[in-house]
């Protein structure tokens, strides 16, 4: 059969482009490597009966996405009212997303009195790049009105935030989340806190500048820090939802097909190759595989320019997460529903990312867990339960070589010593442990250096930069491919958002 569209990838991003597509009344087909739809997002066995998914971080739907693409069969969501903070005696703080609560008073009362203002202003800010999350990033060679007015309007809405809070927002953006925790908090834990939320999935730390960015990246559609909501109906729900609305505009999904190539032919898309031999012919691909895997692994060379190709390979995606899931008999306490960080000081989260630097697994390293069976108990069998924990810093390509089986179950072990910290005989509670390197994650999930960001959200990779500069606005220099994946505008953790403005883009 001829197509219109091919989309490549069925995670958030892939099926909203197709439905959206199908909307306009294209033929789509949408493929995907693995045997379910998801991407990332989706949970897998890793034990006979226990299923998780790899992110607490479940992601924010953009109002534009659900109006084109109506994923009521979705909800109903439910909000994270709090994150967690581990001190160094394993105590559990509590950081609630507006109020003051009694164990953050008892630890720093200043810093409880201060922490509404912050998640108030913070959510502001956050909005503003929520509204410039619908919205493709700026041309700034376009003399076009229709173009032109939309930022416009966006930078109208930026001076609506005051004078102090404009003020503060253009200030805050380029900074390292380390200075701003020090202009802002005395807590260690407090700014501990807040700094591990900000190098989320970069090789960086605290010190590092533009992390600020990153902070408020997460933020966007939450309503604090750490605050996005999440599907009662299960992990996969938003892609199952996506999938149905794309099904019943008569968009074709199929499962387990790998592309070898997407096809050229006098600059143009014809389709696309699948490893089995088959062709599928379609004037438009819009691709949710990461830029590198697209466009130098998928692309043959001799059609893209060599100057695109070198900026291409420059994309800094520097997977760095590891991801550890545990099978447990008892079931943890109820606050592991929300993500716990156990990295207690900045200091720490620091010296974590350095070793990283140098293609060395962290020695301390800065571990996050919470348990996706508190929130679908469906995914464990009844009276068991999961904790995720994702570790960083575990760098994709280690100085000593290839990850070894030594390599992993010393990364584990360092895992299950940090969770111990918070989580008394946790490891006598421990039936099986599943460890993912970055390694085996590129290999299960398809991204380029187990990098689920599809490119790191610092300030040269953001915008109209992402994800090179010249090509942010989601056409790619072959005519008919399009980029629609995290590797684009806005970027990960927006769900669908990248997939509908490629969309757009290609429906122009």
């Amino acid at each position: 059969m001829i197509y219109d569209a091919v989309v490549i990838g069925a995670g958030p991003n892939g099926l909203v482009a197709a439905a959206t597509l199908a909307g306009r009344g294209k033929r789509v087909v949408v493929l995907e490597a693995a045997d379910a739809i998801g991407g990332h997002t989706r949970a897998i066995e890793f034990t006979p009966g226990f299923r998780a998914p790899l992110s607490d971080d479940a992601g924010w739907i953009p109002p534009s996405v659900m109006r084109e693409v109506p994923m009521t069969a979705a909800g109903p969501f439910m909000v994270n009212t709090s994150a967690y903070v581990a001190a160094q005696d394993g105590s559990l703080i509590r950081l609630p997303v507006r109020s003051e609560g009694p164990d953050f008073t008892r630890h720093s009362a200043r810093d409880a009195a201060k922490w509404p203002e912050f998640t108030a202003r913070f959510s502001r800010f956050a909005a503003i790049l929520g509204r410039m999350y619908q919205l493709p990033p700026a041309d700034i060679d376009t003399t076009s009105l229709g173009d032109i007015l939309p930022l416009a309007a966006l930078g109208l809405q930026v001076r609506m935030l005051g004078r102090a809070d404009m003020t503060e927002f253009l200030r805050v953006m380029p900074m390292s989340v380390q200075d701003f925790a020090d202009d802002t908090f005395e807590s260690e834990l407090v700014k501990a806190a807040v700094a591990a939320a900000a190098v989320r999935d970069l090789r960086q730390g605290p010190r590092s500048g533009g992390t600020m960015y990153n902070l408020v990246h997460y933020m966007a559609g939450a309503a604090g820090l750490r605050s996005r909501q999440w599907a009662l109906n299960g992990p996969d729900a938003v892609s199952l939802a996506a999938a149905a609305v794309g099904k019943g505009r008569g968009v074709e999904i199929q499962t387990g097909v790998r592309v070898a190539r997407i096809t050229v032919r006098n600059d143009a898309v014809t389709g696309v190759a699948l490893e089995n031999g088959d062709e599928i012919s379609a004037r438009l691909v819009i691709s949710t595989a990461d830029p590198k895997r697209t466009l130098l692994g998928l692309v043959e060379p001799q059609w893209l320019d060599p100057e695109i190709g070198l900026a291409v390979s420059n994309i800094k995606l520097r997977g760095c997460t590891a991801c550890v899931m545990y099978a447990t008999d008892a079931a943890p306490a109820d606050a592991f529903k929300a993500p716990v960080s156990l990295t207690s000081s900045t200091v720490a989260l620091e010296k974590a990312a350095d070793a990283a630097k140098y293609g060395e697994m962290s020695a301390e390293p800065h571990v996050e867990c919470w348990s996706p069976s508190l929130r679908w108990p469906s995914l464990a069998p009844a009276g068991k339960h999961i904790l995720v924990a994702r570790m960083q810093y575990a760098p994709y390509a280690l100085k000593s070589g290839p990850w070894s089986t030594t390599d992993v179950t010393s990364l584990e072990k360092k895992v299950a010593a940090a969770i111990s910290r918070v989580i008394p005989r946790f490891a006598e509670s421990v039936r099986h442990a599943h460890v993912l390197t970055p390694k085996d994650i590129e290999t299960r999930f398809g991204v380029t250096e187990g990098a689920l960001t599809q490119g790191e959200m610092m300030l040269d990779q953001i915008m109209f930069m992402r994800p090179i500069p010249g090509w942010g606005r989601y056409a790619m220099p072959i005519r008919g491919l399009f980029l629609g994946g995290a590797g684009a505008h806005p970027g990960p953790g927006i769900l669908g958002g990248a997939g509908i403005l490629a969309a757009r883009a290609a429906l122009k």
